[in-house]
């Protein structure tokens, strides 16, 4: 079941707020992206976060 832009720009945020505190990034970053942000999507585009996806419901 694809996610809808809501779920998405959560998971990106809650990725984001854990590169921000230090959590390790999965994936080779360029050296000049430093936005938790940016890196987060890059994971997330890339089909790399490290976070469970659990839908409940329909």
């Amino acid at each position: 079941m694809p996610l809808t832009k809501f779920e998405k720009a959560r998971i990106i945020g809650a990725r984001a707020l854990q590169i921000s505190m230090g959590a390790p990034v999965v994936i080779d970053v360029p050296s000049n992206m430093i936005d938790p942000v940016d890196i987060a999507m890059l994971e997330y585009d890339n089909g790399f976060v490290p976070i469970t996806i659990r839908k409940i419901g329909k």
